[in-house]
């Protein structure tokens, strides 16, 4: 079976989305090196709107592990301060008049860990998502094959091909995370 099957290529594409959704949660994580990142959940109010940090200010990594936040509109200065120290990120924000200025404290052996498990929990949803894509996918592939749409070979080639492609999708998901735990034990 080639990968022009439209079942292939609808399985591949929405595997490819959860890796790249993991991927992107991953950013997100803390780890010991400051990343903008890390700020994107957390929104201020902006004229009404709650909007990302990074949309409203320029997010800079400085040097001894220091984030500095400088808004384009200096009134957000108290806001950004404090949604960031209301955050569950445990990070401590400064208010310097001009700029936010966050820093990382190097982490200790234990904040380490309690990342790694986080990255690891994530991995493990990410695989549940995978294999329930691979369910509906193979459960389609069934009905369609009962309905006399595809023959039964094709479906049983169909539904081989369905396995192969959520086997590499996994060993995606691990390479992704071995690769986000060797960055946490080394920064």
């Amino acid at each position: 079976m080639s990968l022009n099957s439209p079942y292939l290529k609808e399985v591949k594409n929405k595997m490819e989305k959860t890796i790249s959704h993991y991927e992107d949660e991953l950013k997100k994580l803390r780890t010991g090196r400051p990343s903008p990142a890390i700020f994107e959940d957390i929104k201020v109010d902006y004229y009404g709107t709650p909007t990302q940090i990074n949309q409203t200010s320029n997010v800079v990594v400085g040097e001894d592990r220091v984030i500095s936040i400088t808004p384009w509109d200096k009134g957000l200065l108290e806001k950004i301060e404090k949604a960031i120290n209301a955050s569950p990120l445990g990070l401590h924000a400064i208010n310097d008049g001009n700029a936010v200025r966050v820093s990382f404290p190097a982490p200790t052996g234990e904040d380490r860990k309690k990342w790694v498990k986080v990255a690891k929990d994530m991995m493990e949803e990410t695989k549940i998502a995978l294999r329930n894509i691979r369910r509906e996918d193979m459960k389609k592939v069934k009905e369609d094959q009962k309905k006399g749409e595809i023959p039964e070979d094709t479906a049983k080639k169909i539904e081989d091909e369905i396995q192969k492609i959520l086997k590499e999708h996994e060993d995606k998901a691990e390479h992704v995370f071995h690769k986000k735990e060797k960055e946490i034990l080394e920064s």
